[in-house]
């Protein structure tokens, strides 16, 4: 069936869409993107990619503000979807939810109102399992952003490949923040994929220190040879 994807351009969403488009027609990438940067929904840092990422994945890319208001933001997104719907003529949706109950439900009750399919493939998967799995199908993701205990800004720019993965259970484990980061402890941008038909390299970047937080920002991204 044709559907769309939420997609932030992290690791979850752009895992998912591939997952999903094996048996569906994944027809548009969705974004919702929030004013507030502490936003309860949606991921905020990495955003600077999107339109390459998505030109890498030869979907075509729909954006769609909102001010990041808790609970507001809902009925934007539930605008958002509606509104490509009937532009795309989709039968459901695809989100990289892990185990987020807030997100999880809350999404799903716009899809069921909206009386279209909910497509979860990572959906209370073992998050070691799928991140070793991300990284033998080809993806490359970087950390893009930190905010936890245990991942100071050493880690920002770095890939989650098998060695700094290792290090991530270790961390993890020691700081009990959730390694699959869904609880926004790091965000992650993908530079490259097996259904990619480019690879993304940051070529300028900062890092930005802002309450606890650090994070990349992305002055400038080049498009190279793919990786594999």
């Amino acid at each position: 069936m044709k559907i769309g994807a939420l997609f932030t351009g992290g690791k979850d969403s752009t895992y998912s869409a591939f997952l999903a488009g094996k048996d569906n027609d994944v027809v548009c990438l969705m974004n919702m993107y929030s004013e507030n940067k502490d936003s309860y929904m949606f991921h905020t840092v990495g955003d600077k990619l999107l339109e390459m990422q998505a030109d890498a994945l030869s979907i075509p890319l729909e954006r769609h503000k909102t001010k990041g208001i808790k609970e507001e933001e809902l009925f934007d997104l539930r605008n958002f979807i509606s509104d490509i719907k009937e532009r795309y003529n989709i039968e459901g949706i695809v989100s990289g939810a892990l185990a987020s109950e807030y997100q999880y439900n809350r999404i799903n009750t716009i899809l069921k109102d909206l009386n279209l399919a909910s497509i979860t493939p990572l959906w209370h998967v073992d998050i070691e399992s799928y991140l070793n799995d991300l990284i033998k199908n080809g993806f490359h993701a970087i950390i893009v952003s930190v905010s936890a205990e245990g991942l100071d800004e050493s880690w920002l720019g770095k890939e989650i490949n098998s060695e700094n993965l290792a290090k991530l259970v270790e961390l993890s484990k020691k700081y009990r923040f959730n390694l699959g980061f869904e609880g926004g402890e790091a965000e992650t941008a993908v530079i490259d994929g097996p259904n990619f038909k480019y690879g993304i390299k940051i070529e300028k970047s900062s890092v930005v220190k802002d309450e606890g937080k650090a994070y990349l920002n992305i002055e400038k991204a080049v498009k190279v040879e793919k990786k594999n």
